[in-house]
């Protein structure tokens, strides 16, 4: 069925409801396939690793404009919190910015 309508507010509107033809089906169902096909996971992409994960952890700090970076477990080692990495950070870059031997 292939319904026309006009969302306003809490209101929805029917303007017209009509069957769909065989035509119209047809092109609806391919259509969903092909994006079905490209929601699909690659190959390359371990779900094994991605358990326990919370989707939306990190989104508003996305959304604020901070760079996020993935340490590797072994540097992760010696970085309690954010501010141990910001600081061992700020050093390295006053280091670099010192004078040229």
């Amino acid at each position: 069925m292939i319904v026309a309508h006009v969302d306003r507010h809490a209101n929805i509107r029917i303007i017209s409801a009509r069957k769909t033809t065989q035509r119209e089906r047809k092109h609806y169902e391919e259509k969903t396939e092909k994006r079905e096909r490209r929601d699909e996971l690659r190959r390359e992409y371990d779900l094994s690793k991605l358990k326990g994960g919370v989707r939306g952890k990190y989104i508003a700090r996305y959304r604020a404009g901070t760079n996020l970076v993935l340490l590797s477990p072994d540097v992760a080692e010696y970085f309690p919190d954010e501010q141990s990495v910001n600081t061992a950070l700020r050093t390295l870059i006053h280091m670099a910015k010192g004078p040229l031997r």
